[in-house]
């Protein structure tokens, strides 16, 4: 078991990590070590201010860091968008003090790309175990109507009480324990992208995620009721995964087919019938179980008896392919992604033969390494909804004919390698795809 002081010797961005009950009072002690002679500024949401960003402020004032006047988004309808960027970036550039985040996603996104554009650091206070982004390189903002990933450090230094995550809202455990269990097929996409030689384990990386995973996964009811013991595990889950994104500089430890569904969504600006937008746990809670639900046909099919011919007959040129992909997202917001991220993935005939053979000849192995790695649906399903996280697309507001189409264009929308990839290249998307949705 790799354990957290290995974790942070490597990482890039954070060097300084506390999780435990009570330890909001360590605040202004963390921020001092960690930012010498340097002035703290709480961002906050209207919410977190009550919930911890008041009493960090005034923990501070005590302590004698002098922390300027805390920033607190008041909109009803805040979420990561550019006009708070700017708003943020108008406060750090005209102050010498530290941006100290004090809340969940948003928070931390918005604090973590201003912070970064200021050419400053930055310190989070986790206030909800939500999703792995506290201590993940990069933040998701939407911009010009799209949302994006901007590369930008992750935190210097995080504190989460766990007092104060176990009481959060309990959607916002679901939406962290969805984002977490999306990390077992994930790690198969990695697993299955290793057998066939495309992009190479590393074990480090890996590790750190799916070391304590499936423990960290395991009594989802505990978790929607606050159980501290399950919070820990969860909120300690969440942030190793975006440790190993800091140490691999890369999301593929955590994060594989399964998020490409709620980037699309995203992409695509999905809204529900209400007008909200589903919560990134709440997306990638489908995404999982649609993975899960393709890993599951994969372990069913006969692959050593699979027709390599005959897929590789039915492969299209590459100019076939930037031409549907060019088809596919002619309407939308991006047109050219699909053709971009096709052309970087794509392979030619022979060596699609040749990786095909890979896949047959090497099929017990791989197999076996994916069973072990994946929980079946049945289970994942029942799990997801003991916790409170959506488990069938209307709950989402996405329709079953968008979401088989979404299978697809998800395999359009990025370059890394995925059960979506397998079942394409293999000619059983189809097929599969009957099954499941009969």
């Amino acid at each position: 078991m790799i354990t957290l002081e290995e974790v942070l010797s490597k990482a890039s961005d954070t060097k300084m990590l506390r999780i435990g009950e009570g330890i909001i009072n360590e605040a202004a002690e963390l921020f001092a070590s960690m930012f010498p002679d340097k002035r703290p500024v709480v961002i906050a949401d209207a919410t977190t201010w009550e919930v911890a960003g008041e009493t960090i402020h005034n923990l501070f004032s005590k302590a004698g860091l002098n922390p300027e006047i805390p920033h607190i988004f008041s909109d009803k309808e805040f979420h990561a968008e550019w006009k708070y960027i700017e708003t943020l970036d108008n406060l750090l550039a005209n102050t010498d003090a530290i941006g100290v985040a004090v809340g969940s996603g948003t928070i931390n996104d918005l604090t973590k790309l201003s912070s970064h554009r200021c050419g400053k650091r930055y310190m989070t206070v986790a206030t909800a175990a939500s999703m792995d982004g506290y201590t993940a390189y990069g933040a998701s903002i939407t911009r010009d109507g799209a949302k994006q990933t901007f590369s930008c450090p992750a935190p210097l230094a995080l504190l989460a009480d766990i007092d104060i995550i176990a009481t959060a809202p309990a959607e916002m455990t679901a939406s962290g324990y969805a984002d977490l269990f999306a990390k077992v097929p994930a790690g198969a996409d990695w697993i299955i992208s290793d057998a066939l030689g495309i992009e190479p384990i590393d074990n480090f990386s890996f590790g750190i995620v799916q070391d304590g995973l499936k423990l960290a996964l395991s009594e989802p009811a505990e978790a929607r009721a606050g159980n501290k013991d399950c919070i820990k595990r969860l909120i300690e889950g969440l942030v190793l995964s975006g440790f190993a994104m800091q140490t691999h500089k890369s999301s593929r430890p955590a994060s594989g087919a399964d998020h490409q569904f709620s980037h699309l969504w995203n992409m695509e600006n999905h809204v529900m019938a209400d007008g909200h937008v589903p919560s990134h746990g709440f997306q990638v809670s489908i995404g999982m179980l649609m993975s899960t639900a393709l890993y599951q046909q994969l372990l069913n099919e006969d692959i050593a008896a699979l027709d390599v011919e005959k897929c590789v007959t039915a492969w299209p040129t590459l100019t076939e392919a930037q031409s549907k992909a060019r088809e596919m997202f002619k309407d939308s917001d991006f047109p050219t992604i699909g053709e971009t991220e096709i052309t970087a993935k794509y392979i030619d005939h022979n060596a699609l033969r040749t990786q095909l053979n890979l896949l047959k000849e090497n099929w017990t192995d791989i197999r076996h390494r994916l069973a072990t790695q994946i929980i079946p649906y049945e289970e994942a399903k029942a799990r997801l909804a003991e916790v409170g996280a959506p488990t069938e697309p209307e709950q989402i507001g996405i329709s079953r004919e968008r979401l088989r189409n979404s299978f697809l264009r998800a395999q359009h929308i990025r370059r890394r390698f995925t059960i979506l990839d397998i079942a394409v290249r293999t000619c059983l998307l189809d097929k599969w795809l009957d099954r499941i949705f009969a």
